[in-house]
């Protein structure tokens, strides 16, 4: 389980749709480089790992993923895009190196 835990009003919560970084606590985005632009949604994300070679993989109904043909690599997602942290963001920059990056907000 990944998310952030958030105290308010005496209460302890576990913020799973958080894109906070949990050592930081600062907001987390993913970039990218040839762009420069903000990843803001999986339509958008789908489109640049389109570019580079990767596929969408029906593998598992409950995430969405993207498998390369070229290597053994997959990228799986949570299917809600308001659940995508930065766990996901820097899996993402990890087999896409000098494409992406995960920046503070």
């Amino acid at each position: 389980m990944s998310g952030v835990w958030v105290f308010k009003n005496g209460i302890m919560r576990l913020n799973e749709g958080s894109t906070m970084d949990q050592q930081s606590g600062r907001k987390k985005m993913l970039v990218h480089l040839p762009t420069g632009q903000v990843v803001s949604s999986y339509s958008l994300l789908g489109q640049m790992l389109m570019e580079l070679g990767w596929e969408i993989y029906y593998g598992d109904i409950e995430l969405l993923q993207f498998h390369k043909a070229s290597s053994i690599d997959l990228i799986s997602l949570p299917k809600d895009f308001y659940k995508f942290n930065s766990v996901y963001m820097y899996d993402i920059v990890v087999k896409n190196p000098n494409v992406f990056l995960v920046r503070d907000c």
